[in-house]
């Protein structure tokens, strides 16, 4: 049985607390490693000697520290395929969607790349008699990522990217169900010079949460999880003193209009519905067909999508679809909120119920379910599932649809699929989700704008990547500068390069 511990001062080391928790390969159900969890000691260890490498890392000029996410973005895209199988082994989710992952959080750190820019203050001369005033942006010091199971390599690259670039040291503690990617990227960060001691990648428990939570060196807390855990850690945080970026649950819906092409509609809600077996916050989870006509035909046009789709393990090929669910407890959990649906009255168009691979019988599969006929009190709609299961609503008009996705609780994401841009410019503007897809049912930003959504789907005032990290991740602080001397003799002929 392997043994994962932490990384700590540039190097992997083992636990000493005596406490572990299994890691499961979901395709096979089986025990694969077993990860340490943090005692307090390791924790505040960990922290302090983070403190101390800050120091230097945050006088480094930004342009050196640009330099380290230039090398780092090049050692990541040079072992895509090792944190690929990383993630799949340990996730489930299959090749191609594990290397997605570490993409997506790649173009973050190329964003990084270019740090200095997002990291100039400003500057007014003569704003009174002989004052100059200006602004200075400075890192916060040290922050810690909590990073959750679904996405072990792109979002802990979505929180050690900008911190790091802005000059903080980061204490990162990944979800310990798939330990391992936040390790190795750590080793990457070591080779392309990161010190040691900036990044400490310390694994652990609901223990370990509570002590950066409560530690007077963290100053932030970034956190991406479900919608009670990212209020739980906001409020704490708050309560501390502390800066905090929660990132919760979602109840993403797309409208489909009628004079929508419902193919491309179609095609649209299996891949986000269904990719990486759900398990993805900006994941559709409802359809919203407009009008009796474009429900039925849109079911018509769903149904053998889904009866084709390939669920297995990521061993069997590029040709599956999906995979499993991350474990044993997420697997009963779907499947319970399935039977909850059918026993409320919705239709189960497609069961996923009772999928077996053979040679993978105790793997924590779900196939993939498709529901019509669901409305807003059942609760395979009010509950985050989190699985393959996609759920219809029909609406009856625009209007309706547009009210139903105002009043969910969550606020994610939302997409519209229709060929008139009144509808489309008119739900855009008045939906009240963080993120709007038009055509578009992922509408995931790119890294150089910022991640968020609105409602019980995030707690805090910035958001993820682009400029709210870089402003998340700094303090301002303003100076007023009055000299009543000249200016002093003596002059440097050469031009000499900034080091």
């Amino acid at each position: 049985m392997k043994d994962i511990g932490h990384w700590i001062n540039g190097k992997r080391v083992a636990g000493t607390s005596g406490r572990f928790s299994d890691v499961y390969n979901p395709a096979t159900g089986e025990i694969q490693a077993r990860v340490a969890l943090a005692s307090p000691e390791e924790l505040d260890h960990a922290i302090a000697e983070a403190a101390k490498a800050q120091l230097g890392w945050g006088a480094t000029n930004p342009q050196r520290r640009a330099r380290v996410m230039m090398k780092f973005g090049e050692l990541i895209n040079q072992h895509m395929d090792e944190l690929a199988e990383l993630v799949s082994s340990e996730h489930g989710k299959t090749l191609p969607d594990a290397k997605g992952d570490v993409q997506r959080g790649l173009e973050v750190i190329e964003v990084c790349m270019g740090a200095p820019a997002m990291l100039k203050g400003e500057y007014t001369d003569s704003a009174g008699p002989g004052i100059d005033l200006y602004a200075m942006r400075q890192p916060l010091g040290v922050v810690a990522g909590i990073t959750p199971f679904n996405f072990p390599a792109m979002i802990p690259l979505w929180k050690m990217g900008p911190a790091l670039s802005a000059g903080n040291a980061m204490i990162l503690k990944p979800s310990e169900r798939c330990p391992s990617t936040s390790l190795m990227q750590a080793e990457l960060a070591k080779e392309a010079g990161l010190p040691d001691g900036v990044l400490q990648v310390v694994n652990g428990d609901k223990q370990a949460v509570d002590g950066l939570l409560d530690s007077e060196t963290i100053q932030a807390v970034g956190f991406v999880g479900s919608t009670p855990i990212a209020q739980y850690i906001y409020g704490r945080a708050a309560s501390n003193g502390k800066r905090a970026q929660c990132f919760g649950g979602a109840k993403n819906h797309m409208i489909i209009m009628p004079d929508a092409d419902l193919d491309k509609a179609a095609d649209a809600l299996v891949g986000a519905g269904f990719g990486a077996a759900g398990e993805r916050c900006m994941a559709i989870s409802v359809a919203v067909p407009v009008g009796a006509e474009t429900a039925n035909a849109l079911i018509e046009k769903l149904v053998p999508r889904i009866e084709k789709l390939k669920v297995g393990p990521y061993t069997a090929g590029n040709d599956v679809d999906f995979g499993p669910v991350i474990t044993k407890q997420a697997q009963e959990r779907i499947l319970g909120l399935i039977a909850s649906g059918l026993d409320q009255g919705a239709t189960a168009v497609v069961d996923g119920r009772g999928l077996k691979i053979q040679g993978y019988e105790d793997g924590f599969y779900v196939g993939p379910t498709l529901f019509d006929n669901v409305t807003p009190d059942m609760e395979i709609y009010k509950q985050e599932i989190f699985g393959p299961v996609l759920s219809t609503v029909r609406a009856e008009t625009y209007e309706e649809a547009l009210q139903l996705v105002i009043d969910n609780e969550y606020g994610n994401g939302t997409a519209i699929y229709t060929a008139d841009g009144d509808t489309a410019r008119d739900f855009a503007s008045r939906v009240n989700v963080g993120m709007v897809g038009i055509n578009f049912p992922i509408p995931v930003p790119l890294s150089y704008y910022s991640f968020g959504g609105w409602k019980k789907s995030a707690f805090g005032d910035l958001n993820q990547y682009g400029p709210d990290a870089f402003r998340f991740y700094t303090k301002t602080k303003t100076v007023t500068a009055r000299w009543f001397s000249g200016i002093k003799d003596g002059a440097a002929l050469n031009f000499k390069a900034l080091d």
